[in-house]
């Protein structure tokens, strides 16, 4: 049966109660990476760095941002991105300059700056995009090049999925095991809701385990509750505001070039999933500017720069409800949690084996829409050039899993194994003879079915 007839593209159908549990799905599915980058980047800064609130109201109205400028067609949840952790992690170390004698709480200000201007970058495409024309760009990325970029982006998260589930395997499966009879045998709204009730049931699974004594893996408790007790219920967002420093810029700024190709991927990805073509419609620039003005927002207020999340176009070609309103819903969610450190606490109490079993289908997922992108362009990997392409995409993003490390006038920059498997890729397809996918000539060709198998 060909599953996109079934697809929702207006949630309203279902009623605004469903709507409601459908965008608390996606709530879920962001949550635990969001909230783990601010806990990371607060190890770098000795407990002085990014706060969760700050992170939820920037990712929450980042994501209204983009649904806004991408005129409410995109069906994309803004997170926060591991991207820049290397960045954060290099600025807390600063010893020299102005840097000699600042507190860690002094220097966030700074690296918040550097996002700033790194999100500005992503306009500086946007506007190349926008004066050259979308399908001269897309000429350097056919499906040969993005469909091997999509199954990076999945199982490059594959390893994050497995250290999180090996904390507690039984809640792991369970989680995974609800996920899948509902997926499969589910009827109405619990077929479209699977990872909801995953972590619902899962949930309940871990009180009572919890209460019956077991512990995970390590010995450690599987819920622990005491951050929760001791928050507030209702708080303002302790935002701070950004600093700038030439320094800081030269450390974070560069990484954007590594989330711009992610970006294009992670579009590229989302298209496949729901069967629209919004390289063309808005248009990448558009995305761009989305993408990039959520993440300058989100540092201008001491927040981490922001990026379309590879979990919830899972939950995407999961569900099959692709109506952008959905992602509003659960935007608006996160910005509701940010004004609560409780609330926020007890979704962060959420076990990491519950999440890492989770990831196991959302992950897959997006996978599966790199594979289903290259098969269904009829990408010919019995020649040679194709091969060496999306091979070399593979391995790179695949390979380099902490990144390429190197330094220019002294600071170090890191691209991301994504980053290098996206030039990599773009490269080799520029300079190898052979190509064999056709691109339309214009933006107005009559003949526009072809660009739109870019994202099919």
């Amino acid at each position: 049966m060909d599953t996109k007839t079934v697809a929702i593209k207006d949630a309203r159908t279902l009623g605004w109660p469903k709507m409601l549990l459908l965008g608390l799905q996606h709530m879920f599915a962001m949550f635990g990476a969001t909230i783990l980058v601010p806990i990371l980047v607060n190890g770098y800064f000795k407990g002085e760095g990014i706060s969760v609130q700050v992170t939820l109201f920037a990712a929450g109205v980042g994501t209204l941002l983009f649904h806004l400028i991408t005129k409410r067609k995109v069906p994309a949840f803004l997170g926060s991105s591991f991207a820049f952790l290397g960045g954060f992690a290099t600025i807390a170390n600063l010893n020299t300059g102005i840097y000699k004698n600042m507190t860690m709480g002094e220097k966030v200000p700074y690296a918040c700056g550097g996002i700033v201007v790194a999100g500005l970058l992503y306009l500086v495409l946007a506007l190349i995009i926008k004066i050259v024309g979308v399908a001269k760009v897309m000429r350097f990325l056919p499906p040969v090049v993005t469909g091997p970029m999509i199954m990076c982006i999945g199982l490059s998260l594959a390893p994050s999925a497995i250290s999180n589930a090996s904390t507690n395997w039984l809640l792991a499966l369970i989680a995974l095991a609800v996920i899948i009879i509902f997926n499969v045998w589910g009827k109405g709204m619990f077929k479209i809701i699977p990872i909801l009730m995953g972590v619902v049931i899962s949930y309940v699974c871990a009180i009572i385990f919890n209460a019956a004594g077991m512990t995970n893996a390590d010995g450690s408790a599987i819920l622990d509750f005491s951050s929760a007790a001791s928050a507030k219920l209702v708080s303002v967002q302790p935002f701070v505001l950004c600093k700038f420093d030439l320094t800081a810029i030269l450390v974070m700024a560069p990484i954007a070039i590594a989330t711009m190709m992610e970006h294009i991927g992670d579009i590229t990805a989302i298209s496949a999933t729901v069967g629209e073509n919004f390289i063309e419609d808005p248009g990448l620039h558009r995305t761009l500017i989305g993408d990039g003005l959520a993440t300058a927002l989100a540092g201008a207020i001491g927040g981490p720069a922001n990026t379309t999340y590879g979990e919830n176009t899972g939950v995407l070609e999961l569900s099959r409800v692709h109506d952008p309103r959905v992602i509003r819903l659960a935007a608006l969610y996160a910005i509701i949690l940010s004004f609560s450190p409780k609330f926020a606490e007890i979704i962060g109490s959420l076990p990491a084996s519950i999440i890492g079993g989770i990831s196991f289908i959302l992950y897959g997922m997006i996978s599966a829409i790199g594979v289903r992108n290259v098969v269904e362009n009829q990408v010919d990997l019995t020649k040679s050039r194709n091969l060496i392409v999306a091979a070399v995409i593979l391995v790179t993003g695949l390979g380099f899993s902490n990144g390429l490390t190197f330094e220019i006038g002294g600071v170090s920059i890191t691209l991301t194994g994504l980053a290098l498997a996206a030039i990599f890729g773009i490269v080799l397809n520029a300079i190898l003879p052979g190509k064999d996918y056709k691109f339309p000539s214009s933006k107005d060709d009559e003949d526009n079915s072809q660009l739109s198998d870019i994202s099919m």
